[in-house]
């Protein structure tokens, strides 16, 4: 029984692993969208946008996928974006 547990758990850790892989990339083509469309921000904000979406991007693409919707949620909120 403790097997059958063990192996649930696994599963689950792992498919919530990969539902936050799918997720980043479809907040970096949000946070895209929103910078194509002139937001309202200064240079200053352009720039931190721009960091925290590289950053994101950087985080995905080494498995930190927590991390990197976390950092691309900060861009989100700099830019209204849901």
């Amino acid at each position: 029984m403790k097997i059958r547990q063990f192996v649930l758990l696994g599963g689950l850790v792992l498919a919530s692993a990969q539902a936050f892989a799918f997720h980043c990339p479809m907040d970096m083509k949000k946070i895209d969208e929103a910078m194509g469309k002139n937001p309202k921000l200064s240079a200053e904000q352009m720039a931190e946008v721009k960091k925290l979406r590289a950053e994101g991007e950087t985080l995905h693409k080494a498995g930190k996928h927590q991390e990197s919707v976390d950092t691309l949620g900060k861009a989100m909120k700099m830019l209204n974006v849901q």
